[in-house]
């Protein structure tokens, strides 16, 4: 028999060996139980080697980025480097807080107890990232990850290949593979690793994919972290401040060059200041990126649609929207062979158009007219629940009715994206755009399993209700149940 009939098959280019992959999975175990008493400083010292080899390699990151999307180094500083950097920041102010075990007070029945939640790792868990902020939505959730004390394997985005393998020089070089590993790959890697049985995945990415590991990850009972996506709406109603608004959406949008999952999706605008919105926000981006396509084109402070997939994915959009009959506000320019779209306003959208149903992740924003603040709020009740919600005005009543009236996320008044950077406030979705939390002491509850701890002593109450029932013993038992009928105190 010819040794050709005994040759393994190849891997896909770009594929991680599912051989390694197993390797991996299985040498940390043995981590994962002895990390279970590992102290805040050990984990500590994980998170500061890896912030050291991710600073050394800053000019490299920018050259990276470059690459792979043509990312402005100052929107890798605050948008990549920077939240990873908070993150790393809250743990070595806070992680010895954190860990420490919540003493709770007896309930009536539980009295002569004494209580506590106490924090355990999780044990293996998984980080699947994205391609749109590769670096933050990789490193972010792996310093919250080692932070609760876990192992974590990680499956960057194989749409930005110089950034993930770089990453991958990073990790391999901290962290030997039974402690952290990082496989790149696009879906055969990921369903490798989807089949195995980790104590916790965090993933980010769409709905689409997240029902995928959330179905995944069902097989084996693993608990999940799902931060996903949706159109984000935003509101700005007539007591808006417009020039403000007209900044800061335009930077909130075309930030990443529209690639953001918190970045607003489209914007309802009260008609009395429609058009004083739309002129502040072209001369935002004539401003900011120049006069015509051809500057924009030139300019270096925007970032590129990530590859020539999602460049025509979204000229499909703009060019159906247009067939219907919407109209260009501000630019329209569309290079396939670039992945180059200008920033784009629109307006008079049909309803049947695809970039109202779809979500965008790309620079083109619908302006959508309204009268009616009750109307606005019945569109986005209709549709599935966002992963942020912005509203612009100075009502306070009209603020407190969206807010109210709406589910999302988060939320933003006048302003837009930013609640992500507030280290201290919990990021997540709801339903249809995620579930769980990240950032700051959420992230390391997400990585945590809250152990609930009871210490009992003779005199425990409980007692009371240990057999022979006898008729006062019972009596006893109805008289306590009739007691809990009143509130706590």
């Amino acid at each position: 028999m010819s040794e050709a009939l005994h040759a393994v098959p190849a891997l896909p280019s770009g594929e991680s060996d599912p051989l390694d992959i197993q390797a991996a999975f299985d040498a940390q175990l043995a981590t994962a139980l002895a990390w279970r008493t590992s102290t805040a400083e050990e984990r500590l010292r994980r998170i500061g080697r890896l912030r050291d080899a991710m600073l050394a390699q800053r000019e490299t990151f920018y050259a990276a980025f470059a690459q792979d999307y043509r990312k402005p180094p100052a929107e890798v500083e605050a948008s990549e480097f920077l939240p990873v950097m908070e993150e790393i920041r809250q743990a070595l102010g806070r992680l010895k807080r954190w860990m420490k075990p919540r003493p709770m007070w007896p309930t009536t029945t539980m009295l002569g107890t004494r209580a506590s939640v106490r924090y355990q790792p999780r044990g293996r868990v998984l980080i699947v990232a994205p391609w749109n902020y590769p670096l933050s939505l990789c490193f972010g959730p792996l310093v919250s990850a080692l932070a609760a004390g876990n192992t974590v394997i990680i499956k960057p985005s194989e749409m930005t290949p110089a950034v993930s393998a770089l990453m991958g020089r990073i990790i391999a070089s901290v962290f030997p593979a039974h402690e952290v590993a990082l496989f790149e790959g696009s879906q055969p890697t990921a369903r490798v690793l989807l089949d195995l049985p980790f104590d916790h995945i965090f993933f980010t990415g769409s709905p689409a994919v997240g029902k995928q590991v959330m179905a995944a990850a069902s097989r084996h009972l693993a608990s999940v972290t799902l931060e996903l996506g949706g159109k984000s709406p935003t509101i700005i109603d007539a007591s808006a401040n417009i020039k403000l608004a007209a900044e800061t959406l335009m930077w909130g949008k075309f930030l990443n060059n529209g690639q953001t999952c918190v970045a607003p999706d489209h914007v309802y605008v009260h008609a009395s200041v429609k058009d004083a919105f739309v002129d502040a926000c072209r001369a935002v981006l004539q401003q900011r990126y120049g006069a015509g396509a051809a500057a924009q084109q030139a300019s270096a402070d925007l970032a590129r649609v990530v590859n020539r997939r999602h460049t025509q994915r979204l000229a499909a959009l703009l060019a159906d929207a247009q067939r219907r009959g919407a109209r260009l506000l501000a630019g329209g320019t569309v290079d396939e062979e670039r992945c180059f779209i200008a920033p784009t306003l629109l307006d008079q959208i049909p309803a049947g158009a695809a970039i109202l149903s779809e979500e965008i992740f790309g620079p083109l924003l619908p302006v959508i007219e309204y009268t009616e603040l009750e109307a606005v709020i019945a569109a986005i009740n209709a549709a599935p629940k966002p992963l942020a919600l912005y509203v612009w005005s100075s009502d306070r009543r009209a603020v407190r009715k969206v807010l109210g009236q709406t589910s999302s996320g988060g939320a933003c008044v006048n302003h837009c994206v930013a609640h992500f950077a507030h280290g201290n406030l919990p990021f997540g979705g709801v339903n249809h755009s995620g579930m769980g939390s990240a950032h700051g002491v959420h992230g390391f509850k997400a990585f945590s399993h809250q152990r609930a701890l009871l210490r009992a002593s003779p005199l425990m109450l409980i007692k009371l209700f240990f057999p022979p029932y006898t008729r006062q013993r019972t009596f006893l038992m109805r008289k306590i149940v009739d007691a809990l009928r009143l509130p706590m105190l």
